[in-house]
């Protein structure tokens, strides 16, 4: 009985060091992969790129049903708006602003378990007094309603803030 017992805790720790090294590799090839399907990221004649057909994305322009939402309306100044907005994404968890144009904001939030990166994305077209938005994950087929939530709740927040 014993030794059965140390053969199972041997083979138990083998399969440990396998999942925790497999995870490691893919760690660390992963990131790379995935950055180029980020390149489409930016404004395009006056449009921030479309969702690609998975579920993991929402934005404000020429997008279908599944990927739709609405761009977020201020009657503020532009630069006041933006400004507002900019130091709303100070104070969320695990985002990084990377890009900032008069225009155009690109931000990085990663999710807190796995560290997955998600591209945020906001336009300020100059003819309108509304904010479109993108969000969208790197990887993955579902994120299970983070990206609309993220945005619905920063939506919420500038709201409070009455831009």
């Amino acid at each position: 009985m014993s030794r059965m017992l140390t053969t199972f805790r041997q083979q138990f720790l083998r399969s440990i060091t396998f999942v925790i090294l497999l995870t490691l590799i893919s760690s660390l090839i992963l990131p790379g992969a995935t950055w180029a399907a980020s390149s489409s990221l930016g404004v395009d004649n006056g449009h921030l790129s479309s969702c690609p057909a998975s579920n993991n994305c929402v934005v404000s322009q020429n997008a279908d049903i599944k990927h739709a939402i609405d761009p977020i309306a201020y009657h503020l100044d532009r630069d006041a708006a933006r400004e507002t907005l900019l130091k709303v994404l100070g104070v969320v968890p695990r985002t990084e602003i990377v890009e900032q144009t008069d225009n155009y904001i690109h931000v990085l939030s990663k999710s807190r378990i796995f560290k997955f990166v998600d591209d945020v994305e906001f336009y300020f077209p100059s003819n309108e007094s509304v904010i479109h938005l993108r969000s969208a994950s790197r990887v993955g087929e579902s994120d299970l309603g983070v990206n609309r939530r993220r945005m619905e709740q920063i939506r919420l927040a500038l709201r409070d803030l009455n831009i």
